[in-house]
């Protein structure tokens, strides 16, 4: 079996609110979606999402390789742009692929992922997360009551600008699990946006009011000594590494002591999570990775890995054209049995969709902050939701 191509598309996730955290939201809920698709001479076809970033400088590294050796090409794809920089988006694109080979290598098995993996269990155990400083707090207490009757028991609220308004808000996450637990586990989560001083405060004033099972990234993701002291100064643990490209990049936390919940982000790749999972439980950590919504290839390498913790879910709808052979149940995520990833794409669809919806595909991202007061935010036009 060979590799012979690439196709790029892109789709659009509609959230159905506003999303978003102390860096910036999109008011529009609206969020783009590449899709790459990876064409072998057998027929079979590998899908990715996250990133198409450097596609076309990344694809010569594996093109009319065998995609089934897809922990050497992993490895190729690197070496390809080493020299002029793999970290950034360049990882994303990285990690697309990768995604895409380890779903041929699953179908060709015909098996899906979590078993060609080596789980035990298709269950996935997850938390709830609804990218959420945008909500007011009515619709803060509406959508994590969607998430308990889908048997949630833990929450995490973004914050990090009012510590009076976080512990109100975690107050409101916790009122809606119960339903489900007398303890829900409550994160709380600074998105890299403070200070040493600052976090310690903050996380102080909020764990008088609650016990949180863990603060995350309450630093810059490189301030590993930062990160060391403030586990030691504090009750919750220290959560990080999502953003981190790299397993390089973890080795500063590691040696210091700084992290005792390790993250990697969906958007990155199987063979990524799969080395930091390893890296951490050779030091006692659990593994929690990010952003397991719609592309849930990483849900089964989460559900091979020895150490896994929690894995965060940030909504129940799926992109525009993509349907994913899961279901949200008990808390967490339930795998199908379709060959792969179990993800199966509607190309027609998604072509015709994003001609017709171009001109309101928006480039905000939640790490982009919102415009100057006086400019109006683009709605969401209801003719257009799915």
């Amino acid at each position: 079996m060979k590799i012979t191509g690439y196709r790029i598309l892109r789709s659009f996730h509609d959230w159905g609110r506003p999303v978003g955290d102390v860096n910036g939201h999109i008011e529009s809920g609206l969020t783009p979606v590449p899709i790459v698709l990876v064409d072998t001479d057998e027929g079979l076809t590998g899908v990715g999402m996250g990133s198409d970033h450097d596609i076309a400088r990344i694809f010569p590294a594996i093109e009319g390789e065998d995609p089934r050796s897809v922990v050497a090409l992993y490895d190729r794809m690197l070496a390809q742009v080493f020299k002029a920089g793999h970290s950034g988006a360049t990882f994303g694109g990285i990690g697309t692929l990768d995604m895409a080979l380890w779903d041929i290598k699953a179908k060709a098995a015909g098996e899906p992922l979590w078993r060609l993996l080596g789980a035990r269990d298709r269950f996935v155990a997850g938390y709830a997360s609804g990218l959420d400083i945008a909500l007011d707090d009515e619709r803060l207490a509406a959508w994590y009551a969607t998430m308990a009757a889908r048997g949630f028991t833990s929450g995490k609220l973004k914050g990090g600008r009012d510590a009076a308004a976080d512990i109100r808000r975690l107050g409101i996450i916790a009122d809606a699990l119960r339903v489900n637990t007398a303890t829900p586990a409550l994160m709380l989560d600074a998105n890299e946006t403070w200070n040493l001083k600052q976090a310690v405060r903050h996380v102080s004033a909020v764990e008088a009011v609650h016990d949180l099972a863990w603060i995350e990234e309450p630093l810059r993701r490189w301030d590993a000594a930062g990160h060391a002291r403030l586990t030691r100064s504090i009750r919750a643990a220290v959560a990080t590494g999502e953003n981190l490209t790299g397993l390089e990049q973890y080795l500063p936390l590691f040696d210091a002591g700084a992290v005792d919940v390790v993250q990697a982000g969906s958007v990155w790749g199987i063979t990524h999570f799969l080395r930091v999972a390893f890296a951490a439980h050779s030091r006692d950590l659990p593994m929690s990775p990010v952003g397991l919504t719609g592309n849930n290839a990483v849900a089964h390498a989460a559900a091979a890995i020895p150490n896994h913790l929690s894995a965060e879910v940030q909504d129940l709808g799926a992109p525009f054209g993509v349907s994913v052979d899961q279901e949200f149940a008990d808390g967490g995520i339930v795998l199908g049995d379709t060959p792969g990833a179990g993800v199966s794409i509607d190309e027609s669809a998604i072509e015709k969709r994003t001609v017709a919806a171009a001109d309101w595909l928006v480039n905000d991202g939640p790490h982009v902050r919102p415009k100057r007061a006086g400019l109006q935010l683009v709605a969401d036009p209801p003719a257009l939701r799915n």
